[in-house]
């Protein structure tokens, strides 16, 4: 019986050996999940109306609802306030319309621009993934709800 256990342990170290790291657990987020939460966010604080702080602490706590790996709910005013942030608490309340990435994109400004012109779209530029710490390229999808736009997006690298 011992030995019967011992060839099964060992037959599943060379198994899982065996096996790609991005196999056997996913970390990235995909972008049809990051159009998921940004329609789930937009429906949520449709039904919520005037009442959206709620949910925007709900975001900026972290709420599984909003976060999960390293895809997170961002929610801007159209002025480029930040209302809530998935992944970084200390932007709430602060205007981020003149916003750089490191290749000097002012992405907020035109993330703003497009949710006025667009309505819905995909943005590239580049930002600090909170799972690795490191600055590498993202595609953020947003969708506009009146004075407001939700954005989630995938980093790429």
């Amino acid at each position: 019986m011992q030995r019967n256990f011992k060839s099964c342990l060992l037959m599943l170290s060379i198994a899982t050996m065996t096996v790609p790291v991005g196999a056997q657990v996913q970390s990235r987020a995909t972008a049809p999940e990051a159009i998921s939460l940004v329609k789930q966010a937009v429906s949520t604080l449709k039904l919520a109306g005037n009442k959206r702080d709620a949910i925007y602490s709900a975001v900026t706590a972290k709420d599984p609802k909003w976060v999960d790996r390293d895809l997170y709910l961002v929610v801007y005013g159209l002025d480029g306030v930040v209302k809530a942030h998935g992944a970084n608490a200390k932007l709430v309340g602060n205007n981020l319309i003149d916003l750089l990435d490191i290749d000097g994109k002012a992405y907020i400004k035109e993330r703003m621009d497009w949710a006025k012109a667009k309505g819905s779209f995909w943005q590239d530029y580049k930002y600090t993934n909170p799972v690795s710490k490191k600055i590498e390229p993202k595609s953020m999808y947003c969708e506009r709800l009146e004075d407001v736009v939700a954005c989630a997006g995938v980093y790429k690298s």
